[in-house]
């Protein structure tokens, strides 16, 4: 099992139950894959560098887990159609 953090970026302009929607289905697709979630970090509203699908702000959620090697392309597939995501990223943590 290797460590992985998946960043998600998701659109200000839902509301909070829809926002929270979207983490869980982000969760349960970890799960679905053979992911064991160890932690969730919500970094709230900020600015983005630039703007993006015409936001200026959005929410940041980062979403450590451990998986085997091949479960962060599937969560990838999955994440980049869903709905008011705008951005993410699948990141491998370093051992150290």
């Amino acid at each position: 099992m290797n460590k992985y953090e998946l960043a998600v970026v998701v659109s200000a302009k839902i509301e909070d139950d829809e926002r929270a929607a979207v983490v869980d289905k982000c969760k349960a697709l970890i799960e679905r894959f053979g992911g064991a979630i160890t932690n969730v970090d919500d970094w709230g509203k900020k600015r983005l560098a630039y703007e993006v699908q015409k936001m200026r702000e959005a929410f940041y959620y980062f979403i450590q887990f451990d998986a085997e090697s091949t479960a962060p392309i599937e969560i990838e597939n999955r994440v980049r159609i869903m709905d008011n995501v705008v951005r993410f990223l699948v990141v491998k943590q370093d051992e150290a």
